[in-house]
Formats: structure tokens, C-alpha cells, sequence
């Protein structure tokens, strides 16, 4: 069953953490960092990367955003100081709260990254300013077919004035599972995939997410409505292309490709640009 829930213990351990009062709370609620609520934990993204991971055992990161060595009055470190590990790790995450977030950028790719530009600037923190925000990221159902593990969607999307919650799939224009000539294209599949998982866990949906808002509102002290609706269908985000790139290419093997037919396909060449409320009106092909 997908489920979006927390043990209250989990709640409370978070509340307590010096990591939470001094930094993630107020990096949340000003868009810097995205909280997202799974099953039993709490991810907190920030520019394409899951910066750290909290559940019952307590904080986590991943090692290659913690891998650095604790402020010094030097910029630079010898050979030798290495050798003779003249030198400290970092050993508190709240301590070196900056130095972990500034890794965490570096190793996100261009969709990643690209999706961050959207829930940071739209997030559901940012209700009741944004009527259409951001309610949750990298979306991972067990898979429904043979061959794969996990169906993961990169954003949902939520239409507090209708309650309405809406699926998309986002992919950067140098993706090739955009286009093909003589066959539909590789995204084609992942979407129709993604409707079929809406379409059989529908309730499980909107029961999570439910639970999803009422945990937003005991953590920032929110009031967002309740989900009653799930829209059926899948939007495709393409973007990062100039303008010769959509009028050439983009035309020619999406908007144009009958593959596509039937399909939302919303298109912008910068991401920073997307405005949600279009994107939530496109049309189908």
C-alpha cells in the first residue's frame, strides 16, 4: 500500500534536534530546502539531491556530501598534512550544516537540478501566496510490471482551490527518451506506466496525502485543504532548449509526432520560467 506517514516518536526526536531548530526549519519554510514525508521517514532535498534523510535512528547523508574536512584558517592542504592526517573530518552535521548543503549541488544532473528550480520556488510552504505548489518529490511506487523495481515520478503537484492533486514527469530536452523517429519514444511507456499506477492506487493517494497535510500542518503550523481528487492523467515537462531548438527539433519530434498524440506535453525552454498554473491548464496534444 503507498502510504506517506510518521510515528509520532519520529516527529518528536525531529522537533528536538539541534539540526531542525538551527538550520532545516527556516531553510524549509524560505524554499531553500524541500521536506518531503515517505513512509516511516522524512527526506529534505535541496538543489536535485536528498541532503539528508531523518527517521527513528536520527539524521543521515550521504557520504559524499559529508566527506569534507572542518573549517580551517587555510584554503589549501598539503600532501603531507594528508599523510599525517593533520586534519578533522567534520563530526556534527549542525556544525557544518553549510559546508554539507554546498556538496550536495555538485553531484545533482540536469533534470535534478532542474526540478529543484520548481519546488523550491513553488513549494507548499509557500500556500497561501501560490494557490498550485509543490506537494511532493521523486514519487517511487513498486513497480506494476516485470523488469522494474520502482516507478519513481519527479513531482506532484497540488490545486489547493480545487484540491486537486496532479502528477508530472519532468525531462531535460537533451534527454533522448524525448523523441524517436519510428517508434514512441521511451517516456511514452514511463508515462503510461505512471497512469496505470494512479489509476490502481487512486485511494491509497489520496489517503496519503491526507495524512501527508496534516503532518505539514503539525510541523510548520500550515492549513492547507485536503486532497479529495487525482487527476488521471500525467503532464510531460520539457525543458532547458532555445528558441531555434523548439521551433527545429522539439517541434518536429514532439509536437508533431504522432506518438504524442493525446499526450500533455508542457514546454519550456527555462525552467526558471515555468509557471505552474499554465502548466496546469495545457492541453493534450
Amino acid at each position: 500500500m503507498f502510504k506517506r506517514n510518521l510515528e509520532k516518536s519520529v516527529i518528536t526526536e525531529l522537533q528536538r534536534n539541534p539540526l531542525w531548530i538551527n538550520h532545516l526549519k527556516a531553510d524549509c519554510e524560505n524554499g531553500v530546502v524541500f521536506f518531503a514525508i515517505r513512509k516511516d521517514e522524512i527526506g529534505f532535498y535541496h538543489n536535485g539531491g536528498r541532503l539528508f534523510k531523518f527517521d527513528k535512528n536520527g539524521f543521515s547523508t550521504h557520504v559524499k556530501y559529508a566527506s569534507v574536512i572542518s573549517e580551517t584558517d587555510k584554503d589549501y592542504l598539503t600532501e603531507t598534512k594528508l599523510k599525517n592526517k593533520d586534519y578533522d573530518l567534520i563530526s556534527d552535521f549542525s556544525e557544518n550544516y553549510d559546508r554539507i548543503k554546498e556538496n550536495c549541488g555538485l553531484y545533482s544532473g540536469v533534470e535534478a537540478l532542474g526540478v529543484s528550480e520548481i519546488y523550491n520556488k513553488h513549494s507548499y510552504l509557500s500556500y497561501p501566496k501560490n494557490e498550485i505548489v509543490v506537494l511532493d518529490i521523486e514519487i517511487a511506487f513498486e513497480a506494476m510490471t516485470v523488469g522494474n523495481k520502482l516507478d519513481i515520478i519527479d513531482i506532484l503537484l497540488f490545486d489547493t482551490s480545487t484540491q486537486t492533486l496532479k502528477f508530472v514527469e519532468a525531462k531535460h530536452y537533451s534527454n533522448d527518451e524525448i523523441r524517436s523517429d519510428k517508434k514512441a519514444p521511451q517516456v511514452i511507456s514511463q508515462i503510461n506506466r505512471y497512469e496505470d499506477q494512479i489509476a490502481d492506487k487512486k485511494t491509497d493517494i489520496l489517503n496519503a496525502y491526507t495524512e501527508y497535510i496534516k503532518i505539514v500542518h503539525t510541523m510548520f503550523n500550515k492549513s492547507l485543504p485536503l486532497p479529495v481528487k487525482v487527476e488521471d492523467k500525467v503532464t510531460l515537462l520539457i525543458f532547458g532548449f532555445d528558441t531555434d531548438q523548439r521551433a527545429g527539433r522539439l517541434n518536429k519530434q514532439v509536437v508533431k509526432n504522432e506518438f504524442y498524440e493525446g499526450y500533455t506535453v508542457y514546454r519550456k525552454g527555462e525552467i526558471k520560467k515555468v509557471v505552474l498554473e499554465n502548466l496546469w491548464k495545457q492541453k493534450p496534444l
